[in-house]
């Protein structure tokens, strides 16, 4: 997927934003995968807000696009692990680990990530 970029500043430092899909490529309630480069993200939305993570579960390295929005967080496929919206955390086994989480945004309908770079 071609890729536009704008930076915005996040405390002292500039955050590059990339274009990850379209904003009705993730309605809501629903998880998609998509990627940037090489790098796999699950794209979700929940109450109008967009939510990107790594798209692979700590527990079992299942896929998380194939889960759930819930309203506690996203919910994997394969054995039922939480993980936080905000921070990735693990709400729930069997996952003991937290998923990586990047700051998202829409603009004019796209979905942007940022903090690809670190």
């Amino acid at each position: 997927m071609e890729s536009e970029t704008t930076l915005e500043r996040e405390g002292e430092r500039a955050v590059e934003y990339v274009r990850v899909a379209r904003s009705g490529q993730v309605p809501e309630g629903v998880v998609r995968r998509f990627f940037v480069d090489d790098l796999e993200l699950a794209v979700s939305r929940f109450e109008g807000r967009v939510y990107v993570s790594a798209n692979y579960c700590t527990h079992l390295a299942c896929h998380l696009s194939a889960g759930k929005v819930t309203e506690d967080g996203l919910m994997c496929s394969c054995h039922g692990s939480i993980f936080d919206w905000d921070t990735g955390e693990p709400l729930s086994p069997p996952a003991l680990k937290p998923i990586k989480v990047y700051p998202a945004r829409e603009e004019n309908g796209e979905i942007l990530v940022g903090g690809l770079e670190g």
